[in-house]
Parts: C-alpha cells; structure tokens; sequence
C-alpha cells in the first residue's frame, strides 16, 4: 500500500518523513478527510496557468486526457487569472475552446483532484491549497533550476546571453516561488539571436512532453526528487518600463542587442531624440566590413551618436563600445531607417550645418517614477496577445 504524505506528495512506505503531515494516507488507502488515494493513473488534475508557455502543457494534458487507450489523465480542469482582454488569457482561451471547466483565482473549484500543475501562473500558492492534492502541485518551469526563479526566465535567459536553458518540472512549495524540490530537469541549447518569443516555442512543447512523462511515472518521479543544488541561484524578476530605455553611455552594442532580442515581443527599446521619444523596432548587428569605414572609427564618438549608412540603408547608433544597426523605428509612425534620414537627420544637418555631430544624438530616455511603479511587464507571454 501507497502511503501518502499529504505534506509535499508521495513516498513509498517505510520512508521517513521529514516534516508533520496534514491528512496522512490512513489504511485502506484513504486520506485523512476519507478520500481514496489513487496509487496509479488515470489521474484528475487541476491546472494553474495563463499565458502560450503554459498554453502548451495544458494542450498535451487535454490530449492526454482524450487519449482513451493510454488512460493517463480521468478529470481535467483549469484555473487563470482575470484578463483586461475580454477573450481571456491564452490558457483561458484554449479552454473555453475545449470546453474544459474554468475558474478564475482565487476561485478553484470544489472538486477532488489527484494533483495539481502549475506553469506561468504568477501567484503564491498556499500550503492550505497545496496539502488539497494527495500528490501535491508540480510545476513546469522554463529554465533550469536555481538558474532564474521567479516569473520571467526566458526574458532573463536571452537578455544574459546564456547559451545553454532547458525546463524543470519541479514540486511546489508554500510561500517562496520555485525552490521545491526537481522531479525532472532536460537541458538544451539557446540558438544563436534566438528572441525570447522563440526560446518560448522551443521550451513549451519540452516542458509539455516532459510533464507527460512525469505523470505516467507520478509516485515514483516523487520519491526520486531531488533538492535544488544551493549553488547557482539567479532570479528572473519581471521586467519594467524602465528596462526598455537604452542607456547609450552603459551597454555595450551585445547588450543592447541582447535586450531587444529579450523583450521586443512585449515593447520596443526606446530612446530620446531632440525631445521626442523614439521607439527602435528592428535592431542588428553591425558587420565587420562596416565598422572599418574611416568614418567611423577615425575620431572618438560620444555614445547615442547617430550616422545613416546609405550602402546598408540603416541608421549607425554608438553604444559603449561599438556601434549598432537600426533598420526601422517608431517616430509619430513609423519610419525605415531611409525615411528618418531624410525627414529628420538630413534636414537637422541642413539647419545646423556647423553644430558637432554629438548634438544630433539618441539620448536616454528617462521614465517617470510613477509610470516605473504602474508600468509592469510580467513574464513575457502574458503580454503577447
């Protein structure tokens, strides 16, 4: 007989726990509120997410609960958060359309489930709905574990230039996020200018396969779990307003390009230009070839400098170190890197023909302190409509 901790999920009989327990697996197999506890599959699930990366998992575990030879999954149903969107969040959506019951938090529904899956869902949850599970609530989450905990590690795996990522499903645990231990942890390459939009493609549908494979294999994934190492923790705290500001003096022509590459799904880089705010939308490198013109490289240029590149047809900004290529930005409407040449930098040059070159300059934009405070972007996928 299965003997249930109603602490943090299962562990085979005879095993010590190591904390109190709640409801412990009483005989006959049954919980201390009288429910059978089931030792093996189908399951009854309930799960917790919000935006494309946990759309995926919930679109294998619907599969997997239609699937009637395998019988993996008997009962499936969704809990998201409220959505300003009327259609909902993404996971809203695919459940609506599939016709799976619905809650929206704190609302969680009063019904009887095996266990719980969490993936992008951005609330604590509490150990008193947590203990609810007799195999307690995993959670499908997109870096490798210590590696950036917290609600936006894509964002921060693209915007640090890490090269290698994978997925961690992990168990819950009250009151902090993402420190349980891991059940199951598959690591990949990033691809080379991969934006976080893309690295979420990836990782969704290996978190997906990855959670199948855990619940077939759900008591003993449990009793195998594993302590996250205390070395290596970095967090991926949600990204401001403030972040999507170039600072020209600061980074280097690799982090600005890390940056967009990081959050220009979600909000474009921006910056100052003679008092208005532009917004750059197509960011590249800048190759070799280009950077060894004389004209750039023959006198020290003050960072935020802007020079248009005809043979290329895009405008040169100077970073730190180096130069960076715009192809298109946002001024009033938007504009190629040509049109902004000839409707403002050519007719500047006109008017100020003996000003430096250092006045006609991208500066950085500051964000009021207010707009910091209300202007939040969470992870990622939840702003991508």
């Amino acid at each position: 007989m299965l003997l249930v901790r109603r602490c943090w999920g299962p562990r085979l009989a005879g095993r010590r726990p190591s904390c109190s327990c709640r409801w412990p697996a009483g005989p006959g197999g049954k919980d201390g509120r009288g429910s059978r506890v089931r030792e093996k599959p189908p399951w009854r699930v309930l799960f917790f997410g919000t935006d494309h990366f946990a759309q995926e998992a919930l679109r294998a575990l619907h599969a997997a609960r239609d699937n009637k030879e395998e019988k993996l999954i008997e009962k499936l149903e969704v809990v998201t958060i409220p959505s300003p969107n009327p259609r909902g969040l993404p996971v809203k959506q695919y459940a609506m359309q599939s016709q799976l019951p619905v809650y929206e938090w704190p609302d969680v529904g009063a019904g009887e489930y095996d266990v719980g899956v969490v993936a992008s869902f951005g609330r604590l949850l509490s150990e008193d709905l947590i203990l609810k599970f007799p195999y307690g609530i995993l959670n499908v989450h997109p870096s490798c574990l210590p590696r950036w905990r917290g609600p936006a590690p894509i964002i921060h795996t693209v915007l640090h230039g890490d090269t290698v990522t994978g997925v961690t499903i992990m168990q819950i645990r009250p009151k902090r996020f993402d420190i349980g231990p891991i059940l199951k942890q598959e690591t990949i390459p990033v691809p080379p200018k991969s934006t976080s939009k893309e690295l979420e493609a990836v990782l969704s549908k290996l978190g997906a396969n990855m959670l199948i494979s855990v619940l077939k294999n759900l008591p003993e994934s449990l009793s195998n779990g594993r302590p996250q190492p205390a070395e290596g923790v970095t967090y991926a705290p949600k990204v401001s307003a403030s972040t999507s500001c170039v600072k020209w003096e600061e980074q280097t022509s690799e982090q600005v390009l890390r940056l967009h590459l990081a959050i220009r799904d979600i909000v474009p880089l921006q910056t100052r230009w003679m008092e208005s705010t532009v917004k750059l939308l197509d960011l590249v490198e800048v190759n070799s070839a280009i950077l060894a013109d004389p004209k750039l490289t023959g006198q020290t240029v003050t960072p935020g400098s802007v020079v248009f590149h005809k043979q290329s047809q895009m405008l040169l900004v100077r970073c730190k170190d180096s130069w960076i290529g715009v192809r298109s930005i946002m001024l009033k409407k938007a504009l190629t890197a040509t049109d902004f040449y000839n409707g403002y930098l050519h007719s500047w040059y006109q008017k100020n023909s003996h000003a430096h070159p250092s006045q006609c300059r991208f500066q950085t934009l500051r964000v009021p302190k207010k707009m910091k405070q209300k202007t939040k972007i969470v992870a990622m996928q939840q702003c991508i409509k």
